[in-house]
């Protein structure tokens, strides 16, 4: 199997639906919650197991019960948690999640306390064929983007503000969210700041606009490809979801418009279903998918 290393936040969220968002300070209640891991890394790593690579996960957990049951539920989706920092007397990382009827989020997360992600095993990773870091743990990302260029592997660096110059400057693929551009180009249309960024950094850039696609960068200027339209349900754990099924597909050596109509198939299946991860798609999910669509 095809190894990605992801490296970055694990968290567990509480997950509430919603038919409005909340305004006010009341109580609220609901029929439907699920409680599910989370977290830009451990997601991204899920979406790999999943899609059939082998994920080996750098993050790090308190040694609680927040802590066992994330990594717990991590270890039963196939992801290889062996090098997971546990930090004794720290404190796990959760989030309290509420989705709308129209599958749009509200987060609040608590960032956990004492945790520190060790990173001198990287080195030692044979075989691995990409890395995904995300903007979380800056001094591990930094390591592991560093990693991949010095292997000459792809770096791709999950780019959600806030976001450290430095990381950028050690990705070979600069893959931002709306929110993560706009903390650089708050004005400047899309193409005009992929194409700087790009110039400046000397990278592959791309941003994912959720329905609205995704463009890129290219030799010729900067391209599109369009989202997969669907009934949203729920759209937590998307983004996380294409990013490593983006990585995923480089790894595998797919180009990257080919990768991102990959992750694009298995975000927009994710969408479809309730629960954050619990949607992410299998691999013959999502390549039935694409064959039908």
């Amino acid at each position: 199997m095809t190894q990605v290393l992801c490296v970055g936040a694990a968290v567990l969220d509480f997950v509430f639906h919603l038919d409005t968002l909340p305004d006010r300070a009341e109580k609220y209640g609901t029929e439907t919650a699920e409680v599910v891991g989370g977290g830009c890394a451990g997601n991204a790593a899920v979406a790999v197991a999943r899609l059939g690579g082998h994920a080996v996960l750098g993050a790090r957990l308190g040694c609680d019960a927040v802590g066992d049951i994330i990594l717990g539920d991590l270890a039963q989706e196939g992801v290889d948690v062996a090098h997971v920092t546990r930090n004794p007397g720290a404190a796990s990382s959760y989030s309290s999640v509420l989705i709308d009827k129209r599958g749009e989020r509200q987060i609040v997360n608590f960032r956990g306390k004492g945790l520190v992600l060790e990173t001198g095993w990287f080195a030692g990773l044979d075989g691995l064929a990409a890395v995904l870091a995300d903007t979380r743990q800056v001094a591990a990302a930094r390591d592991a983007l560093a990693l991949a260029r010095s292997r000459d592997i792809p770096g791709v660096l999950d780019g959600e503000a806030p976001i450290d110059p430095a990381l950028m400057a050690l990705a070979s693929h600069l893959a931002f969210s709306m929110q993560g551009l706009r903390s650089f180009y708050p004005q400047a249309p899309v193409a005009d700041a992929l194409a700087d960024i790009a110039r400046r950094y000397g990278a592959w850039a791309c941003v994912t606009d959720g329905p609205s696609g995704v463009w890129f960068t290219t030799p010729d200027g900067v391209a599109h490809v369009p989202a997969f339209p669907v009934e949203t349900i729920d759209t937590l754990a998307a983004g996380d979801i294409w990013h490593g099924a983006f990585t995923l597909a480089l790894a595998e050596r797919m180009g990257e418009p080919q990768a991102i109509r990959f992750a694009n198939a298995a975000a927009a299946l994710k969408c479809t279903t309730f629960g954050g991860r619990k949607g992410c798609p299998t691999r013959g999910a999502v390549l039935q998918y694409l064959a039908e669509n």
